[in-house]
């Protein structure tokens, strides 16, 4: 690798992001010998896993605008601790979640302004933008099966909000349409996988 890369993985809850990023991670090691890290938000290793608990688990009341400051606190940690290094060093570094997963959940979700979530964003990640953004798009009800009944806080949140977030990420991939690929989700994870590693293909 001539440069670091960074390429995020995107959608509502159940769309099957994580296993396509794992999926790819192993596709580059073992077919391009490519050095790969792995992380996510909330929850990169370190602080960023006491934030996901926070996040994910706490019973009581969250505002929505603290909810967002802890997801960019978190953000900040990642880019700075894992993301930044690594592709400093070359590496290929994969994100489950980051910051259009802000603008669609607490900006087209929870209504929050959308324009002072990107400025927080453009500090919190002091002015990285990902390479390529892969959202997976799925219909919400098919999501919400997929998720079952064990659903942690963010996941309770309902159909009618999952719904504004789903229309959140094509409202931004149609805002950016040269970083943000949209992917048909429905399909069988190895359809799915193909797609994802076209265009990760083109991208290197």
């Amino acid at each position: 690798m001539k440069k670091g890369l960074f390429i995020t993985f995107e959608g509502v809850d159940g769309c099957g992001k994580t296993t396509q990023m794992h999926l790819l991670a192993d596709y580059l090691r073992e077919q391009k010998d490519c050095c790969v890290v792995e992380t996510r938000e909330p929850g990169a290793v370190g602080l960023g896993e006491k934030i996901r608990e926070i996040l994910l688990n706490y019973d009581g009341v969250v505002s929505p605008q603290c909810e967002a400051f802890l997801f960019l606190a978190d953000r900040a940690q990642n880019i700075d601790v894992i993301v930044n290094p690594a592709i400093e060093s070359r590496k290929i570094v994969l994100c489950d979640r980051h910051t259009d997963s802000t603008v669609a959940y607490q900006g087209y979700g929870r209504g929050i302004d959308i324009e002072e979530i990107n400025e927080l964003n453009r500090i919190a990640t002091r002015h990285r933008k990902p390479d390529l953004t892969l959202v997976f798009d799925i219909d919400i009800e098919t999501a919400m099966k997929r998720v079952g009944q064990d659903k942690d806080r963010m996941e309770g949140a309902g159909v009618q909000f999952f719904n504004s977030v789903r229309n959140g990420y094509l409202t931004l991939a149609q805002m950016e349409p040269n970083r943000i690929k949209v992917i048909d989700a429905s399909r069988s994870i190895e359809e799915v996988q193909r797609d994802v590693v076209e265009l990760v293909e083109a991208l290197l």
